[in-house]
């Protein structure tokens, strides 16, 4: 049943008071934005309000800012809607593997994967499109408060091919595994090819040390990174296969992928192309 049409209207002036709070309170941390004028169309405050939580650094912030933020962003997330792992169709090959195209933060999945950069903190790059920017956009700023002191108490960037957990904040998802994968500079080599597999073997450790049942994965590496598309998704399905050839406790893994490239990729390495 859909709801009043009073009560979408409702909503709409309720997640705008808290739009335009929270780009105030951001504004008001920054000198250098003292004198940027609030626009008044409801997509370009979604686009300010993204961009300055992309840049703001992990600092201090108030208990009312972050009660706002959550209410704000969980708004969203629950008027755009979720999709529940247990709801995708299973690989006919694998019960255990599915494929899907789409927005990873819309998954609901006891974990995502996060493709992160070695500093583990999220991406600064105002509303740039990597997976990175988007999960942090969506999680909230808690999330590089929590990478923050993740980092501090580690004393060092985030070597590829391991893996950390936080809680997922706003997202549908219940946690993050952050994983730092190899960059291509040149050609591929062995040592890149063994770090990407460490990223979904740690990813997948890490998992099932914590109890969790279904994990998402993007494709690691691949865009900004430039592992290739096709060699990438080799290792990532082969890897995956072997882990849970000695693994019982995982019972899904979803190979998610945005573009039509990668997903005519994965349907043939993992055998559904025919289907």
């Amino acid at each position: 049943m859909k709801k009043p049409k009073e009560t979408i209207c409702d909503l709409r002036a309720v997640q705008e008071e808290r739009r335009r709070y929270l780009i105030r309170q951001l504004l008001a941390e920054s000198p250098q934005y003292q004198n940027l004028t609030l626009p008044a169309g409801a997509q370009e405050q979604k686009n300010l309000l993204r961009a300055l939580m992309n840049v703001r650094p992990p600092q201090p912030v108030g208990q009312e800012f972050l009660k706002v933020q959550d209410e704000y962003l969980s708004a969203e997330r629950d008027a755009l809607g979720a999709v529940n792992w247990d709801a995708l169709p299973p690989l006919l090959s694998d019960s255990r593997l599915a494929l899907w195209q789409g927005d990873i933060t819309t998954l609901a999945v006891d974990a995502i994967v996060n493709a992160a950069n070695s500093a583990l903190l999220g991406c600064f790059c105002p509303l740039h499109g990597c997976v990175d920017n988007l999960v942090h956009s969506k999680s909230g700023i808690e999330l590089r408060l929590e990478c923050q002191k993740i980092m501090k108490a580690q004393g060092h960037d985030e070597p590829a091919g391991q893996a950390k957990i936080t809680p997922a904040f706003n997202l549908p998802s219940r946690y993050v595994l952050h994983t730092v994968g190899p960059i291509i500079r040149g050609g591929v080599t062995q040592e890149d090819r063994e770090l990407l597999a460490s990223c979904y073997r740690s990813c997948l450790n890490l998992a099932a040390e914590n109890g969790l049942k279904s994990v998402a994965f993007c494709c690691i590496s691949t865009g900004e990174f430039h592992f290739p598309n096709e060699e990438a998704a080799e290792i990532a399905v082969g890897t995956v296969k072997r882990f849970l050839q000695a693994d019982n406790q995982i019972q899904r893994v979803i190979f998610n992928v945005y573009q039509d490239t990668d997903l005519l990729i994965y349907r043939r390495l993992l055998g559904e192309d025919q289907c």
